[in-house]
């Protein structure tokens, strides 16, 4: 049993034992999982929690290897092997299985996120691109998807489909294992796509031996009968490397949820650490965030955080605001602040670079933005009004190299300079499929502005990050993204700082739902803000942008070109969430925004006025669905004619609402509703037609509420159709009606 060191704030240097890893002579992720199946036959690998708080199903390293057999025996009698597997399946133990049968077969797993139902138009033609991009042979995937997608996943290819029925239920028997030969370990296992526009999916190319280095260099954080509890989508690095891979590499039990759970109701995710005892977890900011924002003190009732022992934050910038208040909401049911683990990482190394010594409290600094937008790394006091806080991402696996480079010149800073991140390791993946010349350039970096030369060794190699950051005390900071990085008069501006300032102007915007940019504007490099814009009530849109142009005034001295307000859920994203900023600025400079109000700098900057008439429910039913909207969305108020997606609604909003609402309806509210009448109004509606249709029907007289607060003529068309139970007009004022001359109507 190996040992690992951490400094604890109040003793010395402590010892804690790690969990045994597998035996240094398995070089895969199929020995391992073999080896596994061997010793822990019959330990839980994974549990599911259909709907992150009811077990749906359970997974021994015994069943997990029968299942990964089986699946792959049927793919190697498809002639599978080294043949790229496209994987089409929601979270669950289908799609864990299916990740280790690619492996077991020697197929090549394409990891992608399923189409939406909801958006089909929207997700299809990215999911189109990586089919195409990668040459898949075949889409595998759950019998629901590939019938929603039908052949429109495929596209033009001649992938074939197969499903989990096909090839789940086969005989774990006719399994042939691949034959090891020397340096077997850099067969490539996966083609993990990153995020990033429809037009231009890059597939990073995994072998083994990424894998399992990035596996062990994680693995050495783990502690004695961990327990991991993950909800983050397996489809990308974090998801997918941390809460798929790690758990079997490290043989501990995972629990897992779906993101639409977590998302729905955050305090799911605090539950299962609390019910399952799990000691290990992570997820990207946003997540510590939405959780000191939307649990209450009630939903936290019998909540033990006292074993949560490591909670990485990666994936996104960190912040030390939302550090402390996650940690200060939740001290009082036992969580720590030092079980924090900021770390750095990227898909073109398979997950982690850098992270601190576990158990180490995060270090947070003050550092003087003027001197960091002049690329230079400047203490200051914390109080200081020049001053920022960033957090510090640890230190390198070991075995790796990180420096600070001129992103010109190719030449590594001197220490208290700010420069692209470098990064040399044995996880470095192989390179971008398909792509040789973006290969060379993004991985074949060299110091000195020497690249590929050949008389050089392949160990003074490099990964181009294209992120920008320093080191101090020894860990590294991330600032932002060197393409994304915002240059007036000669200073370095990083969107994300504006972008926080901007939401955080006024109570009506959006958190996270604007993007900041530069475009010229007569020969000179001028700022853009668009932000997506809370439509829950009537908005000044005049006092919005006001309070914007002033914030970037008092904060940054600066005067933007444009301030634009766009309609929620229409600022354009990768499918992990993540705002696209150069998309974002082509559509401004194309006119193709939806814009609701803006201002421009000149004459021609008169912001439009974006109010809207705000109606109140007007019935018991409008006012129970508006109650809940308000608090999705987080707002004060709904009106009924207030839109789904102005509000910010997407997919998941969307299953939270009809998780939510589904006592109201007499049958399951299907999601599609919220797309096709996506207001208050139009969904009671909806849910009215399917109680009239009820025979008897239910809740007579919140039914007859309804009836008489609609028009005559909607009530007519509604309780059209023949219906047998007449209702007078007296009967509808008698439960309530505000308006009188209600038709005689039939119900059941």
């Amino acid at each position: 049993m190996s040992r690992i060191a951490y400094q604890d704030s109040t003793t010395a240097t402590v010892e804690l034992a790690t969990p045994p890893g597998p035996p240094p002579v398995l070089s895969t992720l199929v020995d391992v999982a073999r080896w596994r199946a061997r010793n822990q036959h019959r330990d839980l690998a994974f549990t599911y929690l259909v709907d992150g708080e009811h077990e749906g199903g359970q997974l021994t390293y015994g069943e997990l290897d029968r299942r990964a057999r089986a699946i792959a025996a049927g793919l190697q009698h498809r002639s599978a092997a080294g043949q790229r597997v496209l994987l089409l399946f929601e979270p669950g133990l289908d799609y864990v299985a299916a990740v280790f049968g690619c492996l077991y077969a020697g197929a090549l797993a394409v990891p992608v996120y399923p189409p939406d139902p909801l958006r089909l138009h929207r997700t299809l033609p990215r999911l189109q691109a990586i089919v195409a991009d990668a040459g898949a042979r075949f889409v595998f995937g759950s019998e629901e998807i590939l019938r929603l997608g039908g052949n429109q996943v495929a596209g033009p290819s001649e992938a074939a489909t197969l499903t989990m029925d096909e090839l789940a239920d086969g005989n774990a028997r006719d399994w042939q294992p691949p034959d090891h030969e020397d340096g077997d370990d850099h067969r490539l296992a996966l083609l993990q796509y990153t995020s990033g526009s429809t037009g231009s999916p890059r597939g990073v190319m995994l072998d083994h031996a990424n894998l399992m280095q990035n596996l062990a260099g994680m693995h050495r954080v783990d502690s004695e009968g961990v327990v991991g509890v993950s909800w983050l989508p397996p489809y990308h690095d974090f998801g997918l490397i941390a809460g798929v891979l790690l758990p079997v590499y490290s043989g501990r039990r995972t629990i897992l949820m779906s993101p639409q759970a977590f998302i729905g109701r955050p305090v799911r995710w605090l539950r299962a650490i609390s019910r399952y005892r799990g000691k290990t977890t992570g997820a990207p900011n946003f997540a510590y965030e939405l959780c000191a924002r939307k649990i209450r003190p009630h939903d936290c009732e019998d909540l033990d955080l006292s074993c949560w022992t490591l909670a990485a934050v990666a994936a996104e910038p960190v912040r030390a605001d939302t550090l402390d208040r996650f940690a200060e909401k939740f001290a009082p049911y036992g969580f720590r602040r030092e079980a924090f683990l900021p770390c750095y990482g990227l898909a073109e190394a398979v997950l982690q670079v850098t992270s601190p010594n576990w158990r180490e409290l995060p270090l947070v600094q003050t550092f003087s933005h003027r001197a960091l937008q002049e690329n230079r790394v400047v203490p200051s006091a914390m109080d200081d009004t020049d001053g920022g806080q960033l957090v510090g991402c640890g230190r390198p696996l070991p075995g790796h190299r990180v420096v600070i480079v001129d992103p010109k010149l190719h030449q590594e800073l001197p220490p208290g300079a700010v420069g692209e991140i470098w990064v040399a390791g044995p996880t470095i993946a192989q390179g971008y499929w398909n792509r040789p010349e973006e290969t060379e350039r993004v991985f074949g970096a060299r110091l000195g502005g020497r690249q590929n030369d050949q008389g050089e060794n392949a160990r003074d190699k490099y990964l181009r990050s294209g992120d920008l950051g320093f080191l101090h005390e020894g860990q590294l900071f991330v600032t932002g993204r060197l393409k994304e990085l915002i240059i007036l008069g000669g200073r370095n501006y990083y969107p994300h700082d504006i972008e926080r300032t901007v939401y955080g102007s006024h109570a009506s915007l959006k958190p996270d739902g604007g993007v900041a940019f530069s475009c010229d504007v007569d020969g000179q490099e001028r700022l853009v803000v668009v932000q997506e814009a809370r439509r829950s009530r009537r908005i000044d849109a005049n006092e919005v942008l006001q309070c914007i142009r002033r914030e970037l005034s008092e904060e940054y001295l600066l005067t933007p070109y444009a301030v634009v307000l766009i309609a929620g859920g229409t600022l354009p994203k990768t499918s992990s969430g993540k705002p696209r900023r150069r998309a974002c600025r082509q559509m401004f400079l194309d006119g193709r925004l939806s814009v609701l109000a803006q201002w421009r700098d000149g004459p021609a900057g008169q912001g439009e006025d974006a109010r809207h008439d705000f109606v109140s429910p007007r019935t018991p039913l409008e006012e129970e669905i508006a109650s809940v909207w308000a608090e999705v969305f987080g707002v004060e108020s709904v009106g009924v004619h207030d839109s789904f997606f102005d509000l910010g609604g997407n997919s998941l909003k969307a299953a939270e609402l009809c998780t939510r609402l589904q006592d109201l309806a007499p049958h399951r509210l299907p999601l599609r509703r919220l797309f096709e009448g996506p207001t208050v109004a139009g969904l009671a509606e909806f849910i009215f037609a399917a109680h009239l249709r009820q025979q008897p029907p239910r809740r007579l007289r919140w039914l007859l509420q309804h009836l008489a607060a609609i028009s005559d003529d909607k009530a007519r068309r509604m309780l059209a159709g023949g219906e047998r139970l007449v209702v007078s007009r007296r009967h509808a004022r008698g439960a309530g009606a505000k308006r009188s001359g209600a038709p005689a109507t039939r119900m059941p």
